[in-house]
Order: structure tokens, then sequence, then C-alpha cells
């Protein structure tokens, strides 16, 4: 294990008239430096250990355990965390092997999770045992789009069905403007909204292997100056919502937006009542009253057992955003009865993933994603955000199979009493 407390200032590095990190520390507390000015003083692992310092001694804290970490401190603080003063921690297990039969991901891959939910991963681990001895899931990638929605004034109802109607009328203009600001991705859609005098425009772009929301903002931001100066709309702001990001929303579990996935696993009655100690019957009717009748008596935006805990895990582990785990909680699981016991699929409108970018450049985030086969760019471009994506709903299946098993079986305070909280029968 590896930290930033081997390395020091030399004398005099922290700038004019500045011979310590006691004295930084006192320039910081009087407001003569700034603490995000840090790094612009010193290297970044320098400025870590001095702001967390800051830290423990403006709170009386001792942040010991915060300090000590493996990351390249150069890039975590000047690209993924401003104000670094250490990393949290977060436990990372595997499970499976899982058999996947997708069109991006092919074989069997260990699953990297990282949780403080005891149970998670006995679960999805579970799960993935009965895919691979059902015969592996099949996967397949149905729409991959990333979308920025800027929102616009109009002086009218007139003049918002104008605003609309020209923004419809100028689409490949709007991709020749997208096409200049990056030469990873392209404009490939858009839809128009009105509410009174306010308008909408969904852009939908093609981000390649990253999960791009960089990307889409700044060629969005190009485009929404155009239609404001072609049409006199005022534009309000670059994210309308329509996009909509980071919360769970209708109108990305109809349209989609990141990758939208389904993975789906033909169980028999022998392996369903090996495995999950209970029988078809009884997991298609937990499906259903739980997952389908329980979700829209509760107005629930997804109808499933726990998706997004298994979406925020592997979101963590791999380096994606994880305020996007929200997406996973819009999946639809689905029970479908059969001669020979069940076909159980979960449809993910919206996974909002990447192999490049953002945090997939992060130390151990980036092993997580070697370890499926997927760190940095594919071949063809997007083919491993794709993969990702599979690779995701996948074990999303197999937490689903393993709760909705446990449910039915009648096992899941017994598993959480066991695995939860360390208590064995």
């Amino acid at each position: 294990m590896a930290g930033d407390d081997g390395h020091h200032n030399a004398e005099g590095q922290g700038g004019p008239g500045c011979t310590n990190e006691a004295e930084i520390r006192t320039r910081i507390k009087t407001g003569e430096v700034r603490l995000y000015e840090l790094e612009k003083m010193m290297p970044p692992v320098d400025a870590v250990r001095v702001r967390r310092g800051y830290i423990e001694q403006e709170t009386g804290t001792t942040l010991e355990n915060i300090g000590i970490f493996s990351l390249d401190v150069d890039r975590a603080a000047t690209r993924n965390c401003e104000n670094m003063i250490g990393a949290v921690q977060v436990p990372v297990g595997v499970a499976g092997p899982v058999l996947v039969n997708g069109e991006y991901a092919k074989g069997k891959f260990w699953l990297p999770l990282a949780t403080t939910e005891g149970a998670l991963i006995a679960s999805v681990n579970r799960g993935a045992g009965a895919i691979t001895k059902a015969g592996g899931a099949e996967v397949r990638v149905l729409h991959d789009v990333m979308t920025r929605a800027p929102v616009f004034a109009a002086k009218s109802v007139a003049h918002a069905k104008e605003i609309a109607d020209w923004a419809a009328a100028h689409e490949k203009e709007f991709a020749a403007i997208a096409a200049t600001t990056t030469s990873h991705g392209q404009m490939t859609g858009l839809t128009t909204y009105v509410a009174g005098t306010s308008v909408f425009v969904r852009l939908e772009f093609d981000t390649k292997d990253a999960m791009g929301m960089n990307m889409v903002t700044i060629a969005s931001a190009k485009i929404a100056d155009e239609i404001a100066k072609a049409t006199g709309a005022r534009l309000i702001a670059l994210s309308g919502n329509m996009c909509a990001d980071k919360k769970p929303a209708a109108i990305n579990a109809i349209m989609g937006r990141g990758r939208s996935v389904v993975a789906g696993i033909a169980l028999s009655h022998e392996l369903i009542e090996k495995i999950f100690k209970t029988d078809a019957k009884s997991m298609f009717e937990v499906n259903y009253r739980k997952n389908l009748v329980g979700s829209a008596r509760a107005g629930a935006m997804g109808f499933n057992a726990h998706a997004a805990n298994v979406v925020a895990a592997m979101f963590i582990a791999c380096g994606q955003d994880a305020a996007h785990a929200i997406d996973g909680s819009t999946c639809m699981t689905t029970i479908d009865p059969t001669d020979d016991g069940v076909y159980v699929s979960v449809t993910l409108p919206s996974l909002p993933v990447g192999t490049v970018g953002g945090g997939t450049g992060v130390d151990t985030q980036a092993e997580c994603l070697k370890i499926l086969g997927v760190a940095g760019g594919g071949t063809p471009p997007g083919a491993n955000a794709k993969k990702l994506a599979e690779i995701i709903a996948a074990g999303v299946l197999a937490g689903e199979l393993s709760l909705i098993g446990a449910l039915a079986a009648q096992h899941l305070a017994r598993a959480h009493q066991e695995l939860g909280r360390g208590v064995k029968r």
C-alpha cells in the first residue's frame, strides 16, 4: 500500500517567502492562499498532503487512512477530484465467472463489484453460477446514444413552434457543427419538445468508447448558440433536464440514453430447484406481484428487484460516474413461463458507460476494466463500451435471478443475517 507521506516539499517550493508546509497552512488559514490553489504552488502529491494536514488541524481529526492509497495523484488531483485530500477505499469483490453470449462480450467474465453491502456479491455470484450452468446469458445492445437537451425561452407559443421547426429542419447543419468540436463522436439525431414558451432540443450523439457527457456538452453549446442566433430564442440553460441526466426519467426509459441493453436466460425446472431451492411458478409470481404490480402500485419508474445495486457496484469498481447508477433503477425484469421452466430477462434502457475518459483512467478502476478486457478504446471504436454494457447487463440479470429466487424460497432474511451481519446458523 502506498500513499503520499513519503513525499515532501523542497524548501521554498510553496511559493515566494514560503519555506515549509506549516507556513503554507498558516497562509491558508489567513486566506492568503486558497485550498484549491495548492496544485499551482507545488506538485499534486504535496498539495494533497498539505491540504489533508490543514483539514486535520481545522477539524481535530486524524486522517491517516484517507492518506493511504495507490492512485496516480498527478492524474487524480488534476483531472478527477478537486481539493483532493486522499482516497476512500471501497472493498472490491468478484462474482462469477458468468458466461455471456453477447455481440461484443463473448465468454466467461469475473465481475468486479465495489460495495460495503454484505450479501450482495454472494447473491450475484449465485446468479452468475446459474446463468453459466444454463448455457450463458443472451445479451444485446439495442440503442446507443448520449443526450444533451438545452432549453430556450420563446416570446410566444407561435415563436416556440418556429424555433422547434427550425431546429428540426437543420439537423444536418448541427451535425457538422458538432463535428468541429470532436474527432471521436458524432451527432446522430434530435427531437424537439415545447412546453408553453419553453423549447427543448434533445440532441443525440454517438460517443464511441467514451461515456461522453463532456463531449456532448461542448458540442451542444455550439449548436445551442447557433439556434439562439438564428431564431431569436434565448438560451436559458445548456441542460434543460429533458436529457435527462442523473435522475430517473421516463424519457430515458422509453427512448434510451447511454447504452440500452437487454439480457436473458432460460432456466430449467431442475436448475431452479437445485440452485434456488424453489420452483418456476414461485419465481414467476414473485416477479409479477413484486417487480411488476408492486412497482406499478408504488409509482416506481423501474420494475425490478435491485438492479441499481449491481449497476452501482460495477460502476464504482470500473470508474463510471457513480451518479449514473440511478439509471439502473429504470430496469424492467420479466419472467416468461416456458414448458421447461422460465425465461428471465432484464431490460436496461439507460446505461451511461464508457471505457475511456473520466474515472476509467484512475489506476484501481483501470485494473477492474482490465479484468473484463475492456480497458481503453475498442476496435472498432465503441466496441469496448458496448462490451462493458453487455457484461453489466449480465451481472444485473444474475443479481435479479438470485434475489427473486431467495424471495421465492423465503431465504432473504436468513441470507442477510448470515452474510450481512456475520451470524452463522
